[in-house]
């Protein structure tokens, strides 16, 4: 049986481990907490807890009216002050925007920040960032359509469903990590199982042009706290360009790339991906009890 939804005041929450230091992580576009679980369970032998959110529109989170990051950031900070002190923060792409956002606006909840494949800029619609003719433009108004055009009512397996999607999402991994969000449930009343998107499709699709963005933080805004930048050494995430922004808002800053990743890092090289990630810890750690 699937976990019950969260309440319409909260966001969807999941701890691993029952001591240590506080650990958060935050998903992007399409994701949820529990693409975060391998991770989490390696990381929370510390001993740490660790803590994997669903953000508003996306698993067993609330659903809003429209995409906003500020609000966004503001309902993961609701989580991080019930957890009682400051956490490494942890986010990735859209999630990444959020938690960026959040070490500007509420730095006394944050210990320390990773950030993964993304920068603090406005990203393009359509389009790429580069002159690389391999780059690829952003395919995600294209994957929320292709899901869309998903008959439910008539699918028979998740099987179909991949099928329906492989020609927009050629790539499997992709693929399979859109169709995490595909549950299946078994009707009321003896009816026959249905299926449906853990995702609020219609507002992400309309929200694209506010999830490129990056909202100006306040005047002088700065979080001086340590700052893990990860990249993936294929992905256009993340540019030489972007390095005086993130350096500007976020001076302790440390970029580190990771070799044979595109833009979901912690998909393609999950091994390398939790090293890197012990090795922040431990040197945040290391330092003694949160300022």
């Amino acid at each position: 049986m699937a976990p019950p939804p969260a309440p319409p005041d909260r966001l969807a929450a999941s701890t691993v481990g029952e001591e240590g230091p506080r650990v958060v992580f935050v998903h992007g576009l399409f994701g949820q907490g529990r693409n975060w679980v391998t991770v989490a369970r390696s990381l929370a032998g510390g001993p740490r807890r660790v803590t994997v959110l669903d953000l508003p529109d996306h698993g067993r989170s609330p659903r809003s009216e429209r995409v906003d990051y500020l609000a966004m950031a503001e309902r993961v900070a609701v989580e991080l002050e019930e957890l009682g002190e400051p956490v490494v923060l942890v986010g990735h792409s859209m999630g990444g925007k959020v938690a960026m956002q959040l070490a500007l606006r509420r730095p006394e909840l944050v210990r320390a920040l990773v950030v993964v494949d993304i920068a603090p800029v406005e990203y393009p619609l359509a389009g790429g960032r580069t002159d690389d003719p391999d780059e690829e433009a952003s395919p995600f108004a294209d994957y929320i359509d292709a899901m869309r055009a998903v008959d439910l009512d008539r699918l028979g397996s998740r099987e179909e469903a991949h099928d329906a999607l492989r020609d927009v999402v050629p790539s499997d991994a992709v693929r399979g990590f859109l169709l995490q969000s595909l549950l299946r449930e078994r009707g009321d009343g003896g009816g026959g199982p249905s299926w449906r998107w853990a995702l609020n499709l219609p507002v992400l699709r309309e929200g694209l042009e506010v999830l490129r963005g990056f909202p100006e933080p306040p005047e002088g805004a700065v979080f001086d706290g340590p700052v893990l930048w990860v990249a993936g050494a294929t992905s256009h995430y993340v540019l030489d360009q972007d390095r005086s922004r993130m350096q500007q808002l976020f001076p302790s800053t440390r970029l580190v790339r990771v070799k044979g990743a595109g833009h979901w890092v912690h998909s393609e090289q999950p091994e390398v991906f939790t090293a890197t990630l012990e090795r922040f810890l431990a040197s945040v750690e290391a330092d003694g009890a949160p300022s």
